[in-house]
């Protein structure tokens, strides 16, 4: 069944287009289905497996990885999609695509990387996931790139400071014009948070990092939970979180709907242009249950992701980041070949080397950047 898109959703056949044309094949997909498919089929994609979320992913093999991560984003985002009526595939392809560039060992990674980059522009990890998509996947002869639709790419870059947005060309200009984004990039925003609080939760009472009843008694998560005891008297533990768990999702996503709903109505929002146009984002939670996941997010942070355990393993990678970004850059001789090769056609801008090594440590899994730390730093590692 054909869905029936809302007046003020994004319209495949009235794209902005992708940055090198393209013939239209046949065959019934749209330009969004087709992005999402590219995504899906890259190599950026597949080493989302082998990369931490908040667990490093020799630690257990049920914890959540990047790849899970995206997969939840994209079955929340078209929940959310499917209810608002708008483009489903749109918000899949940027839910699959949103962390492409995100380094190994999560948000320490990132800030290690950063912190590495502090005198060659930085590094984020959104902006990072666009450079993906844009220059660093070599699979087509006509263009480097996947060259997605220019929505698709637009929804990757959910944030940019101003600096940096006069530099990012068509997909930055609404950061410097101060308008929004679709409302498909808007609620994969929101699916992504909706997502990964919840399995944040799951995954750290499955670690053991987080006590129940400290999270029931200080977040919303405890109500829901004492209403899932009533209904299930004799559950075990593992059912009653996961139903809760189902629950809670459910509330935020019905929250998130029927507050957007509400904001389009209240503003008279009939069409693309007029979201984009709109003083605010259109998408959002009620007060209410933004207070909450607030609350959420706080004792998260407080809980688990400031945890020993986890405080442990991200000063660990942190060096690992640091080490490895330090000795590649003044050696580069020690980068596969075909990263040499870039620097070779690029001279010997400081700054062109950085943004190089920067690329093939952001590209690394968690594996294979203890690997390759090991192989660079312990002489008893094989060549």
């Amino acid at each position: 069944m054909i869905q029936q898109l809302a007046t003020y959703a994004t319209h495949a056949n009235q794209s902005r287009g992708r940055h090198y044309p393209e013939e239209c094949p046949t065959g019934g997909r749209s330009g969004y289905q087709r992005d999402r498919d590219r995504v899906i089929h890259s190599t950026a994609f597949r080493r989302l497996e082998y990369k931490t979320q908040v667990f490093v992913n020799h630690e257990g093999d049920l914890y959540r990885t990047r790849l899970t991560h995206s997969l939840e984003v994209g079955q929340v985002g078209r929940s959310i999609a499917r209810q608002l009526g708008l483009d489903e595939d749109l918000v899949e392809a940027i839910s699959l695509a949103h962390d492409l560039g995100h380094t190994p060992f999560g948000h320490a990674g990132q800030d290690a990387l950063n912190a590495c980059m502090g005198e060659y522009g930085g590094f984020e990890h959104n902006i990072q996931s666009l450079r993906v998509v844009d220059v660093l996947e070599i699979r087509y002869g006509d263009f480097t790139g996947l060259n997605l639709s220019f929505e698709t790419r637009e929804g990757i870059l959910k944030h940019c400071s101003r600096s940096r947005a006069a530099k990012m060309g068509d997909v930055g200009q609404r950061f410097l014009d101060g308008t929004q984004a679709t409302l498909e990039a808007q609620i994969t925003n929101f699916a992504d948070e909706i997502a990964y609080n919840n399995h944040d939760i799951d995954d750290g009472l499955r670690a053991g990092l987080i006590d129940l009843d400290d999270l029931c008694a200080g977040t919303l998560f405890g109500d829901i939970f004492r209403e899932v005891q009533q209904r299930y008297p004799h559950a075990g533990g593992t059912v009653l979180r996961h139903e809760t768990g189902r629950r809670l999702i459910n509330l935020f996503i019905t929250d998130l709907v029927e507050e957007t709903r509400r904001r389009i109505s209240g503003a008279g929002i009939e069409t693309l242009d007029e979201v984009r146009r709109h003083p605010s984002p259109a998408a959002s939670h009620s007060q209410e249950i933004g207070a909450a996941i607030r609350q959420l997010k706080q004792f998260l942070m407080q809980n688990l992701y400031r945890h020993p355990r986890v405080h442990r393993q991200a000063e660990k990678a942190k060096r690992i980041v640091h080490q490895l970004f330090g000795i590649l850059f003044g050696d580069p001789a020690l980068l596969p070949l075909k990263y040499q090769e870039r620097l070779h056609c690029n001279g010997e801008d400081p700054h062109q080397r950085a943004r190089v090594v920067a690329d093939y440590v952001a590209g690394m899994t968690d594996r294979f950047a203890i690997a390759e730390y090991s192989r660079l730093f312990d002489p008893r590692d094989g060549i």
